[in-house]
């Protein structure tokens, strides 16, 4: 019969084992992401007025300079098929709502000053979650009017 002993330095134990640890938190924390993006994009910051402003200028848009309403609406947890097309419609853009289901977020609508052609409103509206946009769209009210995403559309 054989008998092997070995020798365990508990500090090194307590090390590697800390590293382990370390390692997960950082996969973990990198496999969790932007959270508002499906592209892996960076999250935009809309903490401020400005920073929603700003946001929609980058995409061509002119819009008052504070927004006409405000509110706290509830992401739905059922899927209805408004619902589902509305996501739809995120989802081509990067967002996703469905991991926001049952949450409070905060809706920002501005004017849109320069929409092509327009003879009735058209308003851009932002979808806020801590402080980060998570989805949006710009809505000609007129009779033909559609609902778009945040994109310029080409003339």
């Amino acid at each position: 019969m054989v008998v092997m002993t070995a020798k365990v330095n508990k500090k090194r134990v307590l090390l590697i084992l800390g590293a382990l640890v370390a390692l997960v938190i950082v996969i973990c924390l990198l496999a969790k992401g932007g959270d508002n993006s499906v592209t892996g994009e960076t999250p935009v910051n809309a903490a401020t007025n400005d920073d929603r402003v700003e946001y929609l200028t980058n995409f061509g848009w002119q819009v008052t300079n504070s927004p006409v309403q405000t509110q706290q609406v509830r992401i739905p947890t059922d899927t209805s098929e408004v619902y589902q097309r509305y996501n739809a419609l995120q989802i081509s853009q990067g967002f996703d709502l469905t991991q926001y289901a049952g949450k409070t977020v905060t809706r920002y609508v501005y004017t849109v000053e320069n929409y092509p052609d327009a003879q009735e409103p058209v308003y851009a509206t932002l979808l806020v979650y801590q402080d980060q946009v998570i989805g949006g769209d710009v809505t000609d009210t007129s009779a033909g009017g559609v609902v778009q995403g945040l994109q310029m559309p080409e003339t």
